[in-house]
């Protein structure tokens, strides 16, 4: 059976879909059933966004973070070229009203252009792609439920002949899907703390139903706090000690960082004094078409107490462009001196240097943004 393609369409003309035998799981293996259940539906709907829309569809923000999202939401978003889908899978079989949970739809961040309803049958193998609506049509005829915090949406204003999707992303380029929603504010460090600490307990089955909606939004839009918070409900250790990842490795839960140990012919190229460590660290980043480097290295021994971090293209002569931006923050997001570097025109590099406290965290950011970016929270 070809599970790109629909085994059925009903008089609804939805989309059934097969669900794959066997996939490598995106899913830590003490996942939760909500997990479950999303990633049978991400397996079997993804394919046929690739299939059906554009090959590059793919995963927001990458599937790394998955786990961490299905941890405390349901539903997952695709982006399909600069459109984003927000997959809503269930097992209920009413399919009277489409619900929801209010992250995708208040959350600025996060919020998508389409909704899908996605009924998902575990037992028998196959996931039922039921209907579809627009953000602007939650926010705008969807009925707020504070108790669960869902949008419900009723079938009269959803769209369950699924061909009509295709139609609109085709020919109805300038369709309005978005609308204005709430601003969600920056929390303080501290506060985030305390929620983390509080909300980590794996007893509560829905953390953010505890707390009001807008320290919940401001808590989870960080990427870094999301993720420290599913770690923390999961029982792990620290999992982005640099100082750990230098000594020992990076950590097996992290994905993209890796600990290099530089040869002298390569540190010449790089133009790195011969005093400095030899170990750095290093992520690949995909730019505007383009692979760069993000390499953190430790400044000074035995005592490190300077980091430097340098953004260059993975060619060794090749130039960042004039408008890249590399920057650093403090953990609830906030700007310091000196934190950023500009290229006002093309450069070999773009680098910081800057003094941390033996467990101070720094988040970075680049302009133009990452592909697959996802803010994280390293700690120093």
């Amino acid at each position: 059976m070809n599970i790109n393609t629909p085994i059925l369409n009903c008089v609804f003309t939805d989309i059934i879909l097969a669900i794959p035998d066997t996939r490598q799981s995106a899913v830590h293996p003490r996942k939760n059933y909500q997990a479950y259940i999303n990633e049978l539906c991400l397996g079997a709907v993804l394919p046929w966004l690739q299939s059906d829309f554009t090959p590059q569809a793919q995963v927001w923000p990458n599937t790394t973070a998955l786990p961490s999202f299905w941890e405390l939401v349901n539903g997952t978003a695709i982006t399909v070229d600069a459109v984003r889908f927000i997959l809503v899978p269930s097992e209920n079989i009413d399919c009277s009203e489409l619900r929801v949970p209010q992250e995708w739809v208040d959350i600025p961040t996060w919020l998508g252009d389409y909704y899908l309803g996605v009924q998902v049958e575990p037992d028998d193998g196959y996931v039922r792609v039921w209907g579809y609506c627009t953000h602007e049509q939650l926010k705008t005829k969807g009925n707020y439920q504070p108790s669960d915090r869902t949008y419900a949406l009723e079938q009269d204003y959803i769209i369950t002949d699924m061909s009509v999707l295709g139609v609109a992303r085709e020919f109805c380029s300038d369709e309005v899907t978005r609308t204005a929603t709430i601003d969600i504010p920056t929390i303080p460090q501290a506060q985030a703390e305390n929620l983390i600490t509080r909300l980590g307990n794996p007893a509560m089955i829905n953390p953010g139903l505890t707390v009001p909606f807008l320290l919940w939004g401001g808590l989870i839009a960080h990427g870094g706090w999301r993720q420290r918070l599913y770690e923390q409900r999961l029982g792990l250790p620290e999992q982005r000690s640099v100082r750990q990842w230098l000594n020992s490795g990076v950590s097996e839960i992290v994905v993209g960082w890796e600990k290099i140990n530089l040869q002298p012919n390569r540190a010449g190229a790089r133009n790195i004094t011969e005093n400095q460590p030899r170990v750095t660290l290093s992520r690949q980043l995909a730019i505007a078409g383009q692979l760069y480097e993000l390499v953190i290295t430790p400044q000074g021994q035995p005592q490190i107490t300077h980091w430097r971090f340098e953004l260059r293209h993975t060619i060794i002569g090749a130039a960042i462009p004039g408008g890249f931006k590399l920057r650093l923050l403090t953990e609830d997001l906030q700007p310091f001196p000196n934190n950023e570097d500009m290229a006002t025109t093309a450069v070999e590099q773009l680098y910081i240097e800057v003094a941390l406290e033996p467990g101070e965290g720094i988040v970075w950011e680049i302009e133009p943004l990452p592909d697959n970016y996802d803010r994280e929270i390293l700690k120093f």
